[in-house]
């Protein structure tokens, strides 16, 4: 029976919906951010492969289709940017500043781990991308010599930490300027991030909206840089 069903073009497109829906539903019932639905669902799919045996190519033959929506489903995001245009405009250096900032910050906790922890050069550029958007990261990883599976990896851990903590963060610093707060998910913690960002305000997340693709920029050619510091 599972041979069956594994075989199925959608299999792995079923088990991912499947699985983010459980986790939708836990969030909604609980309403503890532990539970966020990308990380129930990445918890509920490597159980299911782990313990029904199911090789990971089968799963992700059908599974990959979902993340052709990944690059539309970004670009989407410029609709509540477009609504919040004049607002943009009147906050265009603060916000740059912001951004910058923010991308360079996470190039220096990067570079500063590696030291710590001895990594080789592969090992840092895999990690130099965490806190950018999976479809821009991935090339850069890939286009540095890193280990490209990881860097997914971590992208994707890097956004679900942030949609669990950043509000909380934002509340202990006392961060309530609108601007301040969709800054700072977009830019630490990209898509995931900008989701929780939403979720909060339109403000917030038409600012994380942006600070995903001026991070994504400035970070690219930060990486370029650090990558030859190690």
């Amino acid at each position: 029976m599972i041979e069956f069903f594994e075989n199925s073009v959608f299999f792995g497109v079923a088990v991912s919906l499947i699985a983010f829906w459980i986790g939708s539903a836990l969030k909604k019932k609980t309403g503890l951010a532990i539970f966020n639905p990308l990380l129930v669902s990445v918890v509920l799919v490597i159980l299911l492969l782990t313990v029904a045996k199911i090789d990971y190519q089968k799963y992700n033959a059908g599974a990959k289709y979902i993340s052709y929506l990944l690059t539309p489903a970004t670009v989407s995001l410029a609709i509540p940017l477009y609504r919040q245009f004049e607002l943009l405009k009147h906050n265009v250096k603060a916000i740059l500043a912001g951004i910058i900032c923010g991308a360079v910050s996470s190039l220096v906790v990067v570079f500063l781990m590696a030291l710590l922890f001895g990594f080789s050069h592969e090992e840092y550029v895999t990690f130099l991308p965490k806190s950018i958007t999976t479809a821009i990261g991935i090339g850069v990883s890939e286009e540095l010599g890193g280990y490209v599976p990881i860097t997914a990896a971590v992208i994707i851990l890097t956004g679900i930490f942030g949609n669990i903590v950043g509000e909380t963060v934002l509340k202990v610093f006392r961060i309530e300027e609108p601007v301040a707060k969709g800054i700072a998910l977009g830019t630490s913690s990209h898509a995931i991030g900008t989701a929780k960002a939403m979720e909060i305000g339109e403000v917030e997340g038409a600012m994380s909206s942006l600070s995903i693709v001026i991070c994504g920029l400035f970070t690219v050619i930060g990486t370029m840089i650090f990558a030859n510091f190690m």
